[in-house]
């Protein structure tokens, strides 16, 4: 049997010898996650995976916002807001609602909301 550098293994650890748990394997297998599923929270992590973005949902998180507003809270153009606020509604993770001449944008959801939160809970730990 060939030995292994310790440092190789530390930086790439596999197992040393194939082996399926087979019952492990059945328990899971109705579990798993769809392809098309997969596909579709892939999608929304990649429209979350923009700094622009993740401001506004910031901002959306703690308070509601027009356009104008988020431009000059972000210092980022108001066309470019705008864009991104649409990539956002096309995702599901914003809406919108029309106040006469002004229209305001927040989190579509606490489900939004609470993605959000854990995932700059997570980034805080480290």
């Amino acid at each position: 049997m060939e030995v292994k550098n310790p440092k190789d293994i530390e930086q790439n650890p596999v197992c040393e010898v194939q082996c399926v748990h087979t019952d492990l394997i059945s328990a899971c297998i109705n579990q798993i996650i769809t392809s098309d599923q997969a596909t579709h929270l892939a999608e929304l992590f990649k429209t979350l995976g923009d700094s622009t973005r993740i401001r506004i949902v910031d901002a959306l998180a703690k308070a509601e916002f027009c356009v104008c507003d988020l431009a000059a809270l972000l210092n980022v153009s108001q066309s470019a807001i705008s864009h991104q606020l649409r990539v956002l509604r096309n995702s599901s993770l914003v809406k919108y609602r029309r106040e006469g001449k002004m229209v305001y944008y927040s989190l579509d959801d606490d489900h939004v909301l609470r993605l959000y939160s854990q995932g700059l809970e997570h980034v805080n730990e480290k």
